[in-house]
């Protein structure tokens, strides 16, 4: 039986394909159209997800759609209603999307991909949930969900047993710990749906406690907007909140800070071209801690409720890395689990996952315990498009010459592309759409932010490190949580290899960790061993394969492309080399080298 998953009309589209109830197939359709967070119908992954199993729309079973349009519509009418005449532009502008696709859902897929079967509509944060708990190594787990909003709901716990998913209680629109965090955002000058990790980034530049266990009285005295920022929401023991609604404008408009909480935080809204002032640095670092004393309440309530020592964690506000490395510290929590596509495009695997179990009564058998689930290219086919562009290339006679030359340009100060298996599931690369480099040269995150990624100065990089060395390099949680392999999880590094690691340390001595084990990526693994046998560290830089404004890469061609308009010096795709000094820019066409 074949159920495909489904989300998009709102943020980062994406469609997800079962068989017999484990996940054959998922991918974001950014990752094909090209366009970063495509919130369009996922055309292109669908078609992807039903060719990697060679099978047509006539073949599914089920369609599971992420949320409830009608439901959602009857939120965004009431909102309107509530807030008219101020509502009555962005109302205007958002009834054609609604009335001619939002709501037609039926008639959407029929047109688009002919198909005329059943369609299962899964409530926007039970997606969420089943997407935690249904692919967690857990037999049992509290359930916490954070995010924007779906139909109303913006936060919620519950409990997972076996196959059934409940929510037992939840925060609705318009208080939203997902959307303050990205009126923040906002005011500090980023895109919203697109830069809150950049607010996380930048928050250590604030005045924040640099010790693990942040948060006391005192580290937020220090910093002024910290209690300026708390005027705006009302926080309960059991982590339920209230925003103060005087000082938003997105119940009604298509802009988030108003001029009440622009004074309030000392000055307008930041210009993207404008310096980041010390005041910006300091209300990021503000709403990190207040959005980290919710979630820890949040979860310290749900443990209470549930008396279960394990978690699982989805929405949004689950890829706040930061807040994630204390929950096992500083909770009752045991373990935890955190989808490795928290946001919106995980919702379509939740929703299948859900129809598969709960709706259907189906036997739930599926762990996800790695994130390659994406397309993967052939060395045939990746041959041919190097030698149908009229790319030169060199090809490995084994593998482990491959590792042995990767790990020798990268020790020597090579920044690597690395393009091999299946790619990521997520937001985050993983090892087979990366970007690698040396974490022991002090130039070098200048160098990838300046020459390679073309991004902000004050952006860190993630480490990766075999999970069994781990403990070695970071203060981390033990055992280790699955999902520092999804790099989800910020713990201290420890502070003797600080001054060894300076391209993956940031400014307040912590990295956003990716553990690797063997059995996932193998290659990529052994690589990271020989880069150690080289340099006396075993591990490296890893970034996303992509440049600003760009999804990471899917295709070969798209990995090609970045190479040449970046400073990457070499890429290692599939068993075949590529040097950027080989290569002109005569033979590059964007359009053409990127079609293949």
């Amino acid at each position: 039986m074949y159920i495909l998953g489904i989300s998009c009309h709102y943020h980062d589209s994406a469609a997800t394909l079962l068989k017999d109830g484990l996940v054959v197939a998922a991918a974001e359709e950014e990752r094909f159209s090209r366009r970063k967070h495509d919130a369009g119908f996922p055309l292109a992954a669908i078609r992807w997800c039903l060719e990697s199993q060679g099978i047509g729309i006539d073949q599914i079973d089920h369609i599971a759609f992420y949320e409830k349009p009608f439901l959602k519509f009857e939120r965004i009418l009431r909102q309107h209603l509530d807030n008219f005449p101020r509502s009555f532009k962005t109302f205007h502008m958002a009834m054609p999307k609604w009335l001619t696709e939002k709501i037609r859902i039926r008639s959407v897929l029929k047109k688009q991909l002919g198909y005329r079967g059943d369609v299962l509509y899964v409530d926007h944060h039970l997606s969420h949930a089943a997407g935690a708990f249904l692919p967690s190594p857990f037999e049992e787990a509290a359930i916490v969900t954070v995010d924007g909003v779906g139909e109303w709901t913006t936060t919620a716990y519950g409990m997972g047993r076996g196959s059934s998913v409940e929510l037992l209680r939840d925060i609705r629109f318009p208080h939203s710990l997902g959307l303050l965090y990205s009126a923040i955002t906002a005011y500090l000058g980023f895109s919203v749906n697109n830069s809150e990790y950049k607010v996380m980034g930048l928050s250590p530049y604030g005045r924040m406690d640099r010790s693990a266990g942040r948060g006391s009285a005192g580290d937020k005295a220090a910093n002024p907007m910290y209690s300026k920022l708390r005027q705006v929401i009302d926080i309960h023991e059991d982590g339920s909140y209230r925003l103060d609604m005087d000082y938003f404008l997105f119940q009604h408009s298509d802009r988030m800070p108003a001029e009440r909480l622009c004074r309030l935080l000392g000055g307008p809204v930041r210009r993207p071209e404008e310096e980041l002032l010390p005041r910006h640095k300091d209300v990021a670092a503000a709403v990190q801690m207040i959005t980290e004393d919710v979630v820890l309440a949040i979860l310290r309530h749900a443990h209470h409720v549930t008396g279960c020592p394990n978690v699982v964690l989805s929405g949004g506000v689950a890829l706040n890395s930061v807040c994630n490395g204390r929950i096992l510290a500083e909770t009752e929590f045991k373990n935890i689990w955190i989808q490795p596509n928290a946001g919106d495009a995980g919702n379509s695997m939740g929703a299948a996952l859900f129809a598969h179990c709960a709706v259907l009564g189906r036997p739930r058998s599926y762990r996800l315990d790695h994130a390659y689930l994406g397309p993967e290219f052939s060395g045939a086919e990746i041959g041919k498009f190097l030698s149908d562009k009229g790319i030169r290339h060199s090809r490995f006679a084994s593998r482990e010459a491959l590792v042995s030359e990767a790990a020798r340009l990268l020790h020597a100060g090579q920044v690597v592309g690395w393009f091999q298996g299946r790619m990521e599931w997520g937001p985050r690369a993983l090892g087979a759409r990366s970007i690698l480099a040396d974490p022991g040269r002090p130039d070098m995150q200048a160098i990838l932010n300046e020459k390679v990624k073309h991004r902000e100065a004050f952006r860190p990089f993630a480490p990766a490190v075999c999970a069994e060395d781990a403990d070695e390099y970071f203060q981390c949680d033990s055992p280790l949580p699955l999902p520092a392999d999804f790099m989800l999880m910020v713990y201290p590094i420890r502070e003797k290899w600080r001054a060894r690691l300076p391209a993956v340390t940031h400014v307040d001595g912590t990295g956003r960790l990716q553990t690797v084990r063997r059995a996932a990526n193998p290659l990529y693994y052994d690589l990271i061993k020989e880069f150690g046998t080289l340099s006396g560290i075993p591990m490296l830089v890893n970034t996303s394969f992509n440049i600003r404004g760009e999804p990471i890469v899917c295709t070969p061609g798209d990995a090609y492309r970045c190479m040449m308009g970046t400073g990457i010096d070499c890429l290692f795709i599939g068993d075949f080399l590529v040097r950027r000094e080989d290569n002109s820019k005569d033979i590059w066409d964007s359009e053409s080298v990127a079609t293949d």
